[in-house]
């Protein structure tokens, strides 16, 4: 059975560096046979993370939307920009929701449990964005996601892709095939244990 892996960026900007680097792992994913679902954090909008809005109105309806979408897959890809060394705004809280989901309807409804991720990273300068994979490693890693080593961080990436959106460089291609590789053999491995 193909690995499920759902895709996203942590912006929503038009022409966001990290959209185009999660256009390419999408395609790469799709060539190496996962089943894909590109989705934008933009389509599932939430307030910032306040525990008083919390206790009154409950977790939001798109935290809900969104953590459904994660359950729904097997794995997925995150392309993240770097926001002062760190991770944009939009993700973390995002992020932040979900993992406050315990139940729903009734039932125990954990969606990242059982999950495992790739983080990919994008910007002008010549570090990548990968001081802020180092952080979106750590929430991830405590949200009981399983992240996996290799990743992906592209550098002077508004010169990176070409018109068709896949990478110039050999080296980062080959670093996305090797990214995208691993997460489909992980994400089948972890499926297949969970059906047993």
């Amino acid at each position: 059975m193909a690995a499920r892996i759902l895709v996203f960026a942590g912006s929503i900007r038009t022409g966001a560096l990290s959209g185009k680097t999660a256009d390419a792992a999408m395609k790469e994913l799709a060539e190496q046979g996962a089943e894909i679902s590109r989705i934008s954090l933009g389509d599932y909008p939430l307030p910032i993370l306040n525990q008083d809005l919390e206790a009154e109105e409950g977790i939001p309806d798109n935290a809900y939307r969104l953590g459904r979408q994660i359950a729904a897959h097997d794995g997925m890809l995150v392309a993240s920009p770097e926001y002062n060394s760190s991770i944009p705004p939009l993700l973390k809280n995002c992020l932040d929701w979900v993992s406050r989901i315990r139940k729903e309807a009734g039932k125990p409804f954990a969606p990242f449990e059982g999950k495992v991720a790739a983080l990919c990273s994008s910007s002008d300068g010549a570090f990548a964005g990968v001081r802020g994979l180092y952080h979106l490693r750590s929430v991830l890693l405590h949200c009981k996601v399983e992240v996996i080593t290799p990743q992906l961080s592209v550098p002077r990436a508004q010169e990176a892709f070409e018109e068709d959106g896949s990478l110039k460089d050999d080296h980062l291609r080959k670093s996305l095939g090797k990214v995208c590789r691993t997460l489909i053999e992980r994400a089948q491995m972890l499926s297949t244990r969970t059906q047993l």
